[in-house]
């Protein structure tokens, strides 16, 4: 569509060429220098007068941000996962909140099948070895788990969920699942999934991946009694959002042995709906030695970001042409 000066976009954070190129031809676009990212009081004074506003992960818009941003009326999350924008004050003030809802499925699917086999063959401990130049001859240990004859379970069994469950067909391991909402018996037959309760499922599996997005119902879903009631040894896996669990429960439950491994992409300390959330990563879980992190590299394929990009900026489109945005997660009151 054909650029409107009158309409001003406001980007968070760096994005490709390409997508300030196709915001162009919508308005007039504010977007930090690719070296750089706008400072806090630099975003919010740009917001004052913002018609549209391209967010990120690390972004949040409640009713005081949305106070002082009066004239915004589209927030378009570059991202799935919109806990962080208060969806009740955006409806209330008229402002539209879309996501990007299927195109972080395939990489974050991708980088679980990854953290899941670093942590059960202690990748991470033989990388170390081989860096520290003390290795000079086969020597029997470091000895891991493997997937095949194993039994995984997937809490949660939602697009990520589904994915991981299509990705591991191939390695001979036995899937359960648990999901709150009604039981997918599509994907039982398809897939060879037995949906079961959580405390089974943490009775009986091996490894333990959490796909379930973060809700008052989701936070700190795998506490310590939860996880007292695992199988000792297993390994658990998190490419969902940190507050799901209760990193210092994971923590305790690895001195004692419960858990073997923890491997995350995700940490309580980025999650900015929770008022309390910790500043940093517990550092006694940075120094335990059988955990495996990633720096939320869940959507980090460099062709993926940039459709995801591209979809929010479809977002916007819709919204400038008098459409509702196509992934629009709620309907303002105009």
């Amino acid at each position: 569509m054909k650029a409107s000066p009158s309409k001003k976009i406001v980007v968070s954070h760096r994005v490709f060429p390409e997508t300030l190129a196709a915001l162009a031809e919508i308005g007039n676009v504010r977007a930090p220098n690719p070296r750089q990212q706008f400072a806090k009081p630099q975003l919010s004074k740009l917001a004052k007068d913002a018609d549209a506003f391209m967010a990120f992960m690390p972004d949040v818009v409640d009713d005081a941000w949305l106070l002082r941003a009066p004239k915004l009326r589209v927030v378009a999350a570059a991202l799935k996962g919109y806990d962080n924008f208060d969806l009740a004050a955006c409806t209330r003030r008229g402002v539209w909140v879309s996501n990007v809802p299927d195109l972080l499925t395939a990489p974050t699917s991708e980088l679980t099948i990854g953290l899941m086999i670093g942590l059960a063959r202690k990748i991470r401990e033989g990388d170390s070895r081989i860096r520290k130049s003390r290795h000079s001859r086969w020597q029997p240990d470091l000895y891991g788990k493997g997937i095949f004859g194993s039994t995984v379970g997937l809490i949660g069994l939602g697009m990520i969920g589904t994915a991981i469950a299509e990705r591991l067909q191939g390695f001979g391991a036995t899937l359960l699942y648990f999901e709150k909402n009604v039981p997918r018996k599509d994907l039982e037959t398809r897939l060879k999934l037995t949906r079961c309760a959580l405390p089974e499922l943490l009775a009986r599996c091996d490894f333990l991946i959490v796909t379930v997005p973060l809700n008052a119902s989701t936070y700190h879903l795998l506490n310590d009694d939860a996880l007292a009631g695992c199988k000792p040894g297993a390994l658990l896996i998190n490419p969902a959002r940190g507050s799901v669990v209760d990193e210092a429960a994971v923590m305790r439950a690895l001195q004692s042995g419960r858990l073997a491994g923890y491997a995350a992409d995700v940490f309580a300390c980025e999650d900015l709906s929770i008022p309390d959330r910790p500043k940093g990563i517990p550092r006694r879980l940075l120094e335990h030695p059988a955990t495996l992190f990633t720096p939320h590299l869940g959507s980090a394929v460099e062709s993926v970001r940039q459709d995801i990009e591209l979809r929010a900026v479809a977002n916007i489109a819709d919204w400038a042409c008098g459409r509702p945005p196509r992934d629009a997660v709620n309907r303002p009151i105009v």
